[in-house]
């Protein structure tokens, strides 16, 4: 089969080749995919995991996305609640080979079946944005009705996501980003915009959580907005700002790296967890209209390499088409 590998670490997006690899073998509880779209994070290439299985050996080369979505071919040993022939999306786990390839094996435990009346492109933008967009609000910040969020990047991937969660379950929702996300953010249902190329921070006002994607100055500066007993959620990396008491902070990082706090009262949370019954609910969500998928790009396998060059700039989501329907 054909993947996008990786094999040198220094060589950075350099590294990044098509080439042929033997068809994967699904192991017990595994299903091997079809790979129709596959979703990708440009940072990938510095995650300790695409370099070293859970045992901490060497695995190149290997396979980057974690993202997928496509048909189930073969069902592992002990497989159940799959069957072959079945639309699935969702993640492949993050210290194995993942979705930029023509077949790939993951856990069954971490797909979800695809209704057939949602492209696979558009599945395959939303595991890992839907998941801790999902996860920091509700499962670690604990928003409810009636409370207000300052939601960072809130036209990007997840925070886009983030912003119609959000709204749908009743807070106020304050997004911020660049001066021409404005419309982008107000349209998916934010209730105010904080530009921050020309609008000062502190105008979001007080709030009860902030969900951070962008880290930085801005993570800091946020900190001093959370009231006494908020929240404050980042997938950045730790804020260096003391909080006030009483002011929880927990650190939600994707590539599950471990940080000095420097004082700071923060739980670290490694990795967005897969969970098949919120990404059954998150595609039912596409399916009434309740949830839009910003999917920017569709290039082709053969592009995938330059589809991590950084600095690209574009609207929504890059996926990589794989194969057709």
């Amino acid at each position: 089969m054909r993947a996008i590998t990786v094999r040198d670490r220094e060589a950075g997006i350099t590294g990044l080749a098509l080439e042929d690899l033997p068809h994967p073998h699904a192991a017990e509880n595994d299903v091997i995919m079809r790979v129709h779209a596959a979703g990708f994070t440009r940072g990938e290439l510095d995650w300790p995991a695409t370099w070293a299985d859970r045992a901490g050996r060497d695995r190149t080369p290997s396979v980057p996305g974690h993202e997928v979505s496509g048909v189930v071919t073969d069902l592992g040993y002990g497989t159940t609640g799959l069957t072959v022939g079945q639309q699935v999306f969702g993640l492949t786990d993050w210290a194995r080979d993942g979705s930029l390839a023509e077949y790939v094996a993951v856990e069954a435990r971490n797909l979800a079946p695809l209704p057939a009346d949602i492209d696979h492109t558009v599945a395959a933008a939303l595991p890992i944005s839907g998941l801790t967009a999902w996860q920091g609000l509700f499962e670690h910040a604990r928003l409810t009705t009636g409370q207000t969020v300052l939601i960072h990047g809130a036209a990007g991937g997840v925070g886009s996501i983030a912003v119609q969660l959000a709204q749908e379950t009743g807070a106020r929702v304050v997004g911020t980003g660049r001066t021409a996300d404005r419309n982008t953010v107000l349209g998916l249902g934010a209730h105010a915009f904080v530009d921050l190329e020309a609008d000062r921070l502190a105008d979001a006002g007080q709030v009860d959580v902030v969900f951070d994607v962008i880290g930085g100055d801005i993570l800091d500066r946020s900190a001093a907005l959370v009231r006494t007993g908020g929240t404050l959620v980042t997938i950045a990396h730790p804020p260096t700002v003391r909080p006030d008491d009483g002011r929880a902070l927990f650190f939600v990082h994707l590539l599950g790296v471990t940080a000095t706090s420097r004082g700071l009262t923060w739980t670290p949370c490694q990795f967005v967890e897969p969970d098949r019954a919120r990404l059954a609910d998150l595609a039912q969500r596409l399916r009434d209209g309740r949830l839009r998928v910003r999917v920017g790009a569709v290039r082709p396998l053969t592009e995938a390499a330059a589809a991590f060059a950084p600095g690209q700039r574009v609207s929504g989501r890059t996926i990589i088409r794989v194969a057709e329907g």
